[in-house]
């Protein structure tokens, strides 16, 4: 996971945002948690991550709520979809929306991480 520095995980589920940051941290990448939709777009004026990772399904500003508002704010970065159900159908039209990655809980680590490599890359 070695080009990139900064991870946000936008999940109302304290346990998964804790362990996704130790895996993540311990990989040497910096990740900054929010516990809301709302919580993340606030934190945009002064932070921008190489990769948000947002769970579909939160209270309040949902998955959907937070993609749309990075597509009409024009931040370009990749985003990882993380959700409770393993759906074909949700994934599609997620990557429709540009989503580059669809994620089911729960997460397997080796595949997070790889998927990772993949799409968050710098020159």
């Amino acid at each position: 996971m070695r080009g990139y520095s900064s991870v946000a995980i936008v999940d109302d589920d304290e346990s998964i945002r804790k362990a996704l940051q130790r895996l993540l941290t311990a990989c040497g990448t910096t990740v900054t948690t929010f516990a809301s939709g709302q919580d993340f777009i606030d934190s945009m004026s002064a932070y921008r991550p190489d990769c948000p990772i947002l769970d579909l399904d939160m209270p309040g500003m949902t998955g959907t709520d937070v993609q749309r508002r990075l597509t009409e704010s024009d931040m370009r970065v990749p985003v990882i979809i993380i959700a409770g159900r393993d759906d074909r159908e949700t994934e599609a039209r997620w990557r429709a929306a540009g989503a580059a990655a669809y994620l089911p809980k729960p997460i397997d680590e080796r595949i997070l991480l790889d998927t990772l490599a993949i799409v968050v890359r710098k020159d």
